[in-house]
């Protein structure tokens, strides 16, 4: 139960494309307890206020990584930032950024799903073995390159951070560049030339211009930063080392 005497004001982005020409805010009072999450008060707004209030969650844990928004202008998963935190000031709460807004909290993932298909994420094998052959044996240090960058969620935070994403929406950006580092990283796997042709494209690493944020803000503390500076290196030392290499080998 909530304590009635402790009200915070939440104040919503709204946005209906079927009815409104622009976004809008909307001021709401909600009580809480210590204990109530961001989304837990958006949940609350919804269930007493405005059933028509639209966002996405869904596993409240921090893994799903789907109820991303910005809170007092910030990128944060809602169910694991807390009300108490903010009181007793207002809070502020808009779509992801950089994203196109669909309806009210809920934004428009379609482009960075095309990206993160773009990048290959999953295992070429390097070399192909049948079930007889047995699985690919990985030592703990094979495994400890890249598990880092493995604990991506798909959040789309990074994403909402990056200022050239936010000039350029062609950038891959740096939730699906780490996630093309996890898997050139992995001994397992064979598509690093493929990917890289995508890292040194035009609007692959090069684009980004360093600022880092993307990483501040990562709830699984993934770098994608790191990532993105560690294949600005790979891009460069393939570039110039075409130029030792005998004429015919690629």
């Amino acid at each position: 139960m909530s304590d009635p005497g402790k009200i915070i004001e939440i104040e919503v982005l709204r946005y209906n494309p079927e009815n409104d020409e622009a976004p809008h805010s909307t001021v709401y009072k909600v009580p809480f307890t210590d204990d109530m999450s961001v989304l837990q008060g958006v949940q609350y707004i919804k269930d007493n206020f405005d059933g028509s209030l639209t966002f996405r969650w869904s596993c409240r844990m921090a893994i799903c990584g789907s109820c991303g928004m910005m809170i007092n202008g910030v990128p944060k998963l809602s169910c694991e930032t807390f009300l108490r935190d903010y009181y007793p000031n207002r809070i502020s709460l808009e779509a992801l950024a950089h994203f196109p807004i669909e309806k009210d909290l809920v934004v428009d993932w379609s482009g960075f799903m095309e990206k993160l298909e773009s990048v290959h994420p999953y295992i070429i094998p390097k070399e192909k073995r049948s079930p007889e052959e047995g699985e690919y044996l990985q030592t703990p240090e094979q495994f400890g390159e890249y598990i880092r960058y493995a604990a991506c969620i798909n959040c789309t935070l990074c994403y909402s951070a990056c200022p050239q994403f936010g000039l350029d929406p062609d950038f891959i950006g740096p939730g699906a560049l780490a996630i093309l580092h996890r898997y050139n990283m992995d001994s397992r796997d064979g598509g690093a030339t493929r990917r890289m042709e995508l890292v040194a494209s035009e609007e692959g690493v090069f684009t980004c211009s360093a600022a880092a944020y993307c990483s501040e803000v990562c709830p699984k503390h993934v770098d994608p930063a790191n990532a993105v500076n560690i294949n600005k290196i790979n891009a460069s030392k393939d570039y110039f080392l075409r130029f030792l290499r005998p004429k015919g080998e690629s």
